[in-house]
């Protein structure tokens, strides 16, 4: 039986990275979210593809606990980043030019920690990951795979638009986005240097992220990023959570657009993510 290893990175932020494993799982809980962990034991996978959860603002990457398992279950290795300033517990730099600067390097560090630990670099597919990213780490996903964004002028000291300071981390093969928050992406040529593949999954009754504008933002990928988008009918912002407890369904994030079944879609967006990364693992293309 296959269960959820965990290895905590030491990092200013937290990082836990999840990973097959046979070895015994116990609850623990997270907040309002529950994992059955098996804290450092045996990895029980070879050549896992690393990928890289960044949640949305003022979020927590235990939301996506459902795609998580899913990932490990297929011999994956899932790297949960909380995003210090910008988290369920901390939201100070909400809405600030650090906090666009500050999310990529998270990924870029949280990458070069799994690679460089001992328990988990022998058993990862060296040196390529991908990033699943959500609302804001849609932003976040984008901007560590090469693109250029700009601070919006309400986030600046002098009132104008400014370029974000951003390093693109050539190890990312693979950005999935849900439901991303995409203003700093506006200007032409902001996705030109983007050189990892793409896949976009906009929410029909998405209000936050509306897919009119997702799409008219991405078509400007080049096409070695080999879009792969769509619109999930009858979504809202937060289909991509696990179904939330009955406690907080009454919450903003558990909550959907009538007639849209959170609970039957996960398969579907489980099934569409794997297929992606089954992709980013071939050969990236001659001029990438």
């Amino acid at each position: 039986m296959t269960n959820l290893g965990c290895r905590t990175l030491e990092l200013p932020f937290a990082v836990r990275v999840l990973y097959p494993t046979e070895a015994p799982a116990r609850a623990e809980r997270f907040g309002a979210y529950e994992l059955e962990l098996a804290h450092d034991a045996p990895v029980a996978a070879h050549r896992m593809l690393l990928v890289a959860f960044s949640h949305g603002t003022g979020g927590t990457p235990f939301a996506y606990r459902g795609l998580a398992k899913a990932l490990v279950a297929a011999n994956h290795a899932v790297a949960l980043i909380t995003h210090p300033g910008n988290n369920r517990d901390d939201d100070s730099l909400a809405n600030t030019v650090q906090n666009l600067e500050d999310r990529p390097r998270h990924v870029t560090q949280a990458l070069d920690a799994a690679f460089a630990d001992p328990h988990l670099a022998p058993h990862l597919v060296p040196e390529r990951a991908a990033v699943f990213g959500h609302s804001m780490g849609g932003y976040t996903a984008l901007a560590v795979s090469g693109a250029r964004p700009m601070a919006l002028p309400q986030q600046t000291a002098d009132g104008k638009a400014a370029p974000v300071a951003v390093t693109p981390d050539r190890r990312v093969v693979g950005a999935i986005l849900f439901a991303p928050a995409l203003p700093w992406l506006m200007a032409p040529g902001a996705l030109d240097d983007v050189h990892a593949r793409v896949m976009v999954r906009a929410c029909e009754k998405d209000e936050a992220a509306p897919p009119f504008f997702i799409e008219r933002i991405v078509r400007g990928l080049p096409p070695r990023a080999e879009l792969d988008y769509a619109v999930v009918p009858g979504a809202g912002h937060f289909a991509c959570f696990w179904p939330l407890h009955p406690l907080l369904a009454t919450l903003p994030p558990g909550q959907d657009p009538p007639g849209f079944d959170r609970a039957a879609y996960q398969p579907a967006l489980h099934a569409d993510v794997l297929g992606f990364l089954s992709r980013v693992t071939a050969p990236l293309p001659p001029d990438a």
